[in-house]
């Protein structure tokens, strides 16, 4: 979808935008590529040889935790002990070679004026795996993980006052982009414009309030190339 603005004081918020927010799985790489699909096999995998069950029941567990947690490794650490460092090492030892350069996502943040930060409930090694795969990593003033935020993950607010604290962001001035409709409401909250990166499978239904979502992309490069030549426009 092409770049959308809904009244004059976004156009303004655009245009004054410093800081710039980007989660990482499914959202700086298209949910097409399947390479996230790895990571929620291994989750489950992960989870049945932990607990010795059936692949099915892992696999509830698994979206149990999620959707109450924000993350599955939340999850498994609050009530079942597990030590983090583990679970992602072998949730992340996936193929990124699925992922190809990005030349047309590499211009938009070449130039897109600004810092640029990857904010993600995955691990920094896997964000690094990531851009590097994409040929953007060089554009990305910080990473900021669930290690930084002492595994507390998206949505929880606190993770989020982590981040602008660690990296100096001015809520006002920033703008974020998920393809987690929940996660962009306490950006909103803190004043961020928010970008919902939309794809076949994360299509909010019809009673979801999206009302803190204020833009929609169903193509991140596309959506800054357009926001870069507005803020050009002054």
């Amino acid at each position: 979808m092409s770049l959308e603005f809904k009244n004059a004081e976004q156009l303004d918020k655009i245009a004054g935008t410093e800081f710039w927010v980007f989660d990482l799985d499914n959202t700086l790489y298209p949910a097409s590529s399947n390479l996230f699909s790895q990571i929620d096999a291994r989750m489950k995998a992960f989870i049945a040889r932990a607990f010795d069950m059936p692949l099915e029941e892992a696999f509830k567990l698994q979206k149990k935790y999620y959707h109450h947690y924000g993350t599955t490794l939340r999850g498994l650490m609050v009530h079942d002990g597990i030590d983090p460092e583990i679970f992602l090492s072998y949730v992340h030892d996936i193929d990124h070679s699925v992922l190809q350069p990005d030349a047309a996502l590499d211009n938009a943040l070449e130039q897109l004026p600004g810092r640029k930060f990857v904010y993600t409930n995955g691990s920094a090694r896997h964000a690094t795996a990531v851009t590097d795969r994409l040929g953007i990593s060089h554009h990305f003033a910080g990473i900021f993980d669930i290690r930084a935020s002492d595994y507390i993950p998206k949505p929880d607010p606190a993770s989020y006052t982590d981040f602008i604290a660690r990296h100096g962001i001015a809520p006002k001035r920033a703008v974020m982009f998920e393809d987690s409709h929940k996660n962009l409401r306490p950006a909103a909250d803190l004043g961020m414009g928010t970008v919902f990166v939309q794809h076949p499978n994360n299509v909010p239904a019809a009673s979801e309030d999206m009302g803190h979502c204020h833009y929609l992309t169903e193509n991140i490069a596309s959506w800054l190339k357009n926001a870069t030549e507005h803020i050009a426009r002054g």
